[in-house]
């Protein structure tokens, strides 16, 4: 989770990034500061007690359009973190050029410790406290942490009730456009599509460095939902995923020294069933004469593999092992996964690293063309869908690469100064 020490690191990467190339500091000032935030509490009855939950709404800036991001439920969210995360929501909108701002919100809560009536109680009355500050074309929230279409279905519903209680004239398609990755009105792809921008970000830098995928072996630490999607379009586009792991552990396979791809769409499947990775190596294919294994997520890390692609939680490559870090590429498709110190000792050791405000930013494009989808009432097919993310996720990285190549920098420099450029004016 995020905390002060994150956002006041990102905050002096920004000032020292827009001193370094002339940026009006005191506008940059004015940017790093949040335009609002919204606290709430949160009444809901629990066991013939009421029990009152913290919410929170952060709106970062709108230079670019309404305020754009999640909004999680999870036990340690705090203001802080959800500040930080609107401020990287405003340069990720910002980076891949989406008519977008940056928001994120939160609930101090543990969703499994309610029921079903509960959970979806606590969802609606969130939107009751925040109703006025929400809109399509004023801040739009989409699923985070513990958050999903369920939950973003619940908020709509009262939402759209709400609307219609408060104006005459709403229209419900512009209505439902307040709130993306929804399961009813939502988009055809959402779903697939953060691990799928990754996986068109890993082929650009293949290309750029005239690497072929064939070539290319890949290690994805974090099975989740944008984990198996990267891995599972990457090993469609011919890169070699050798390594996959959850919070048990990770799958490889190996003859003579020598990683194997695995089969992705099959380790999914026992995933499925099991509950777990642990045990899937003995799966269908995965576990043949050619032995596989289960090992550590601290091993995978290390794997002597071309890309390591860390899709799970903040802060696993760090002081303690970025010596042993062996991928000569990294792409971020989690949220801060290299700490700092780590991040400066890689790019020193010439590690190319795909930032997360770059590399994870395909859920964001696919909630615009969501949102875009409810305004028009219009409902776009998945082929489409994946189409205009390509194209979304290969001009954001081919401005980034370029600025970078330019200013002989490290990408996330590069993305970061060209957001700033957006936003700052």
């Amino acid at each position: 989770m995020a905390d002060q020490n994150t956002y006041n690191k990102i905050e002096q990467d920004i000032v020292e990034i827009a001193a370094k190339y002339n940026l009006p500091l005191d506008k940059v000032e004015t940017f790093l500061q949040p335009d609002r935030v919204i606290e709430v509490t949160l009444p809901i009855k629990i066991d013939e007690e009421i029990v009152n939950f913290k919410g929170y709404r952060a709106q970062h800036d709108n230079t670019l359009g309404p305020y754009k991001g999640g909004l999680r439920f999870h036990p340690e969210v705090t203001r802080d973190e959800v500040i930080t995360l609107s401020l990287l929501m405003s340069l990720k909108t910002a980076l891949i050029g989406v008519k977008f701002g940056g928001g994120k919100g939160g609930v101090v809560v543990d969703p499994k410790s309610l029921t079903a009536i509960q959970l979806e109680e606590l969802a609606r009355e969130y939107v009751r406290k925040i109703h006025h500050v929400l809109g399509h074309d004023i801040d739009i929230p989409a699923p985070d942490v513990n958050t999903n279409p369920q939950i973003l279905d619940w908020m709509a519903d009262e939402y759209v009730r709400l609307s219609k209680k408060h104006n005459p004239t709403h229209v419900d398609h512009k209505a439902y456009a307040t709130f993306t990755g929804k399961g009813k009105h939502g988009l055809d792809g959402r779903n697939v599509a953060t691990g799928f921008g990754g996986a068109v970000v890993l082929g650009k830098i293949a290309e750029k460095l005239k690497m072929k995928p064939r070539e290319i072996t890949v290690a994805v630490m974090g099975f989740g939902n944008v984990g198996y999607n990267f891995a599972n379009f990457a090993s469609e586009k011919g890169f070699q995923i050798v390594a996959v792991s959850d919070s048990q552990g990770g799958v490889i396979k190996q003859t003579n020294g020598e990683l194997l791809p695995l089969d992705i769409p099959l380790v999914f499947e026992c995933k499925q069933e099991k509950g777990t990775l642990a045990g899937c190596y003995c799966a269908g294919g995965v576990c043949d004469t050619r032995g596989g294994r289960m090992i550590s997520n601290k091993s995978l890390l290390e794997l002597p593999v071309d890309v390591l692609v860390p899709a799970a939680l903040g802060g696993v490559i760090n002081e303690s092992n970025m010596q042993h870090i062996k991928a000569k590429i990294i792409i971020e498709m989690a949220n801060n996964p290299i700490t700092p110190y780590a991040y400066r000792f890689l790019e020193k050791k010439g590690v190319t690293i795909v930032p997360d405000v770059l590399a994870n930013s395909g859920g964001v494009a696919a909630s615009y063309l969501e949102w875009e989808q409810n305004i028009k009432n219009d409902t776009y097919k998945k082929a489409d869908v994946l189409k205009r993310l390509t194209d979304i996720m290969e001009k954001a990285f081919e401005n980034t690469w370029k600025v970078s190549t330019k200013n002989k920098t490290g990408l996330k420099e590069a993305s970061y100064l060209t957001a700033l450029q957006k936003l700052i004016k």
